[in-house]
């Protein structure tokens, strides 16, 4: 038989159907977490909008859960390119958010929150006892080095805890199996906003820049040597640039309270900040591509420097301890103090202690999400998703769940408690009035949580 040969009359091929979008909501209530909410959604959904064969378009949303920390629009400026509008993100409280999910049948939900935060949502969208429930996925924003147990206890519950690094994976699994949890929802990963192009040094230039923590340190005494040190090391170099990176202007939170911020222990440093001295803001990438020595007690900014194989020196004048978090770098190589440092010494990575921490500095970061990636689409492929069982239950916790479900005004039994659902808006001019006073009320509780009560605690001291 000859072979069929088209002609006009044939009919024009039907196009595929178009797929639904794959609707992803990020919940964040600091300013770093939803940074590493909204990055964390993308590296996840990366293929399925990636417009290939088979892709599908990806709709992410921002929602911010209305707290102490909730970020300012300046601060979500600042923390760089996400992939989504920091227009477009709007403020909820936990129940505002549950109805949201309810309503808008979100396939993907990242929940980036504090453990208890994260506990709450978990025990809320298992009581909506929805036909198809999301994804959930949750994490931690960096170095895990306190609360360990408690935080991942938790996060318990997710479909998938991301690890950061192999080291950390390897100590997740073995809390939830120690207490007899299930532990499979743990998957290797990597932090999801490192990057950057490699460290380069550039003739002439000579940056060090020391990343602050807002409450690491945290005493006076201790933050005062600190910046002391720094200005110190400034005038001993007078053509080296130093740079004090700062996260938040004063009034402003972040994940952790800063009640003494360098800024203003800075307008007493005796005789002035010299002139190559500089507070600088803005987001960390950005300030990694001019900086030949990064300096820190413990922040993550470490581990985008490695990354980017930056000389790093994590320091010890304080001690190594367990509440500054530098222990978590025993054993890196990187442990020196200013001291040495002002004398022209440049600390020297462990390699074998970097493989274990997630940097990637040998390149293999772009296949971190790999892992997490194909369990995603496995579970979007599930017919039906099994209930969301976290280990904290009325049953198994009833002196400790109940005051953390509250604190969300939820019941024990993750339903909102009376009177905590927002009625329905009649008007733009009550819903203009409501959210003015929300904000009044927001500006005047985190002035009594940094100015007020540290004063307080002061006093109490005397």
């Amino acid at each position: 038989m000859p072979p069929r040969t088209s002609n006009a009359a044939d009919p024009a091929p039907t196009p595929a159907e178009p797929r639904p979008a794959l609707r992803v909501a990020v919940l964040a209530d600091s300013d770093t977490r939803w940074k590493w909410g909204a990055l964390t959604a993308r590296r996840l959904t990366a293929e399925a909008d990636g417009g290939g064969r088979g892709a599908r378009p990806v709709e992410v949303s921002g929602l911010l859960l209305r707290g102490r920390a909730t970020p300012t629009p300046r601060q979500l400026a600042e923390v760089g390119e996400v992939g989504i509008d920091a227009g477009r993100v709007r403020e909820v409280t936990a129940v505002e958010f549950l109805h949201t999910v309810r309503d808008e049948g979100y396939d993907v939900v990242v929940l980036a929150l504090v453990g208890g935060g994260v506990q709450a949502m978990l025990h809320g969208l298992a009581a909506l006892d929805l036909t198809r429930r999301p994804v959930v996925v949750t994490g931690y924003v960096g170095v895990v080095y306190e609360k360990l147990a408690d935080g991942l206890l938790l996060r318990h519950g997710a479909d998938i805890v991301l690890a950061n690094s192999a080291h950390d994976a390897e100590r997740f699994r073995a809390v939830y199996e120690g207490v007899g949890a299930d532990a499979s929802a743990v998957t290797e990963a990597a932090l999801p906003f490192l990057g950057g192009a490699p460290y380069r040094p550039e003739e002439g230039r000579d940056t060090v820049v020391f990343a602050a923590q807002p409450s690491v340190p945290a005493s006076r005494a201790d933050r005062t040597y600190l910046l002391r040190r720094l200005v110190e090391h400034a005038r001993l170099h007078p053509r080296r640039e130093v740079l004090l990176k700062l996260r938040s202007k004063p009034g402003e939170h972040t994940t952790h309270i800063e009640e003494l911020p360098y800024q203003k222990l800075a307008q007493k440093v005796p005789g002035g900040l010299p002139p190559n001295f500089r507070l600088v803001y803005g987001h960390m990438g950005e300030v990694l591509d001019r900086t030949d020595l990064l300096v820190t007690v413990s922040s993550t900014a470490a581990l985008e420097s490695l990354h980017r194989r930056i000389p790093t020196a994590i320091l010890t004048d304080l001690g190594v301890r367990e509440t500054l978090g530098n222990h978590h770098f025993v054993g890196s190589g990187l442990l020196t103090s200013w001291d040495r440092l002002d004398g022209g010494f440049r600390p020297r990575p462990d390699g074998q202690w970097l493989a274990g921490q997630g940097v990637a500095a040998d390149g293999s970061y772009a296949t971190a999400y790999d892992t997490a990636r194909a369990k995603v689409v496995e579970l979007l492929d599930e017919a039906q998703l099994p209930p969301l069982a976290p280990y904290y239950t009325p049953a198994t916790a009833p002196g400790y769940l109940p005051s953390i479900l509250a604190r969300h005004h939820l019941a024990p039994d993750g339903t909102p408690l009376p009177g905590a659902a927002a009625p329905q808006e009649t008007g733009r001019v009550r819903g203009a009035v409501r959210e003015t006073v929300r904000n009044a009320a927001r500006g005047a509780y985190r002035h009594g949580v940094q100015r007020v009560a540290p004063v307080i605690r002061r006093m109490g001291e005397l």
